[in-house]
């Protein structure tokens, strides 16, 4: 028996790693993909670009790894299948249920691991890449001065440089705006070829200018309204100019400014948060009613108080024609007010659910991962036990469609949940309990030994059923 648990474990855990692989590999080319504009031509070092990998490839981990134990799950028991080792163990008098144990508590040790990782471990993965992803995406083009385009990323200036050589570094048709003490492009200097290149602490960027000239707008020397009042022209076969390069060096946001966002929680940290964000709720609650009771002059008295003996029907009120028009521009004023008052608390207590439930399906998330895991190996066991076939070539198309199934009754429970129109705890489980019952439906199905997907046992059903038909015509 060890011998036959020792078999499945290694036909598992083999593709199981492959796979894995693989997945992380398709999603890591997604996401290179989705972010190369990005990425490309801002100067980073290579570690940067490694980093985001790293970071992103541990997000990931959440979707790969239930994918990766469905395939894996359907390729093992297609491949005992096809090979009729799954026919020799049964042979032996152990059922399918009895071989599955030993891949069973793998299964339920690797949930217990991706648990402890969307506990622990994603949350700081998360902080990291969108904190570094953040500052990568607002970072500065390294391609400095474009070629036929006005550039203003060095402050106080604007500059065009009509062409480029192929080395990057030769410039012709050069125009440079500069601001004078009254931020008005008080400077224009013009060239007629240049060369551009940093300087060694890569501090600055110096353009050597040739065959220029430069033209400066300043007021009369006695004073004067107008600032552009005197004009001096200077012409030179050689200069130089100094841009600072501060603003193209990456900086890096305080990650303290991430940790708020509920991906960057741990479970602890969340129940707290929907914690305080309940008593916030109530607390709002209170003091809107607080805040509307002085405008609520008429209340509600029991019918058996002696303070009033007898209702007065509104019609026996006599009143004037300008008394009623003075009574119902106090009551429009007055409901006025309250909506105003009530207005934005109202948007913010609408925000502030949001958030809650946001923050719920996020705690209920970290469950969910490790069930998926589960529940997605009841559902591939059995498949590739029926279809008996292993490799890349069915499994895959069978495993990618009920994941397909999956994430996308999930995404719809997910945001029907942020929205509101499901409750957070039945958005995060709605995929996990659609496919419970089919999970069982395929074990039940593989350990009777049923022909699921045998197409002839489906084409004498038909056939039986036309033959009912043409008899009682």
């Amino acid at each position: 028996m060890k011998k036959i648990h020792l078999l499945l474990l290694k036909s598992f855990i083999r593709p199981f790693i492959v796979t894995l692989l693989i997945v992380m590999f398709v999603l890591l080319m997604l996401f290179l993909f989705k972010y190369i504009d990005d990425l490309i031509g801002k100067g980073f070092q290579w570690y940067i670009i490694l980093e985001l990998m790293m970071y992103n490839s541990a997000t990931n981990v959440a979707m790969a790894l239930p994918l990766s134990v469905l395939l894996s799950s359907i390729m093992t028991y297609g491949a005992l299948g096809e090979n009729y080792e799954l026919v020799a163990i049964k042979s032996a008098g152990i059922s399918l249920r009895r071989a599955m144990y030993p891949m069973m508590v793998v299964v339920v040790l690797l949930s217990i691991a991706a648990f402890a990782f969307s506990d622990y471990m994603l949350p700081v993965a998360n902080l990291k890449y969108y904190s570094l992803l953040y500052d990568a995406r607002k970072q500065k083009s390294a391609d400095l001065l474009p070629e036929n385009i006005f550039t203003n990323r060095f402050p106080g200036y604007t500059i065009r440089v009509k062409h480029k050589d192929p080395d990057g570094q030769t410039l012709h048709d050069i125009m440079i705006y500069s601001k004078g003490a009254l931020e008005v492009n008080q400077i224009v200097t013009f060239a007629k070829s240049g060369l551009m290149y940093r300087t060694k602490d890569d501090l600055y960027l110096v353009l050597r200018l040739k065959d220029g000239v430069r033209y400066e707008e300043d007021a009369a020397q006695a004073g004067g309204y107008n600032p552009r009042q005197t004009l001096k022209r200077f012409r030179f076969k050689e200069t130089e100019q100094k841009f600072p390069l501060d603003g193209f060096k990456m900086k890096r946001t305080d990650q303290n400014e991430f940790r708020n966002a509920s991906m960057m929680m741990n479970l602890r940290q969340l129940q707290h948060y929907i914690d305080s964000a309940h008593k916030s709720v109530d607390s709002n609650a209170n003091f809107n009613y607080k805040m509307v009771m002085p405008y609520l002059k008429y209340s509600a008295v029991p019918e058996k108080s002696s303070v009033i003996k007898k209702l007065i029907p509104a019609d026996s009120i006599k009143l004037t024609g300008g008394e009623k028009i003075n009574a119902l521009n106090n009551a429009s004023s007055e409901i006025r007010q309250i909506l105003d008052i009530l207005r934005n608390r109202v948007d913010m207590h609408k925000e502030t659910s949001k958030s809650i439930r946001r923050y719920i399906m996020e705690y209920q998330k970290k469950f969910t991962l490790g069930a998926a895991c589960i529940v997605l190996f009841l559902i591939g066991a059995p498949l590739g036990a029926i279809i008996r076939k292993g490799g890349l070539g069915l499994p895959v198309v069978v495993s990618v469609v009920f994941f397909l199934i999956y994430y996308i009754i999930g995404t719809i429970g997910e945001k029907s949940a942020k929205e509101g129109d499901l409750s957070p705890l039945v958005g995060a489980w709605v995929a996990i309990v659609v496919l419970l019952p089919i999970g069982l439906f395929l074990s039940y199905k593989a350990a009777t030994d049923s022909t699921l997907f045998d197409m002839e046992m489906y084409k004498r059903f038909f056939r039986r059923f036309k033959f009912r038909k043409s008899r009682t015509v």
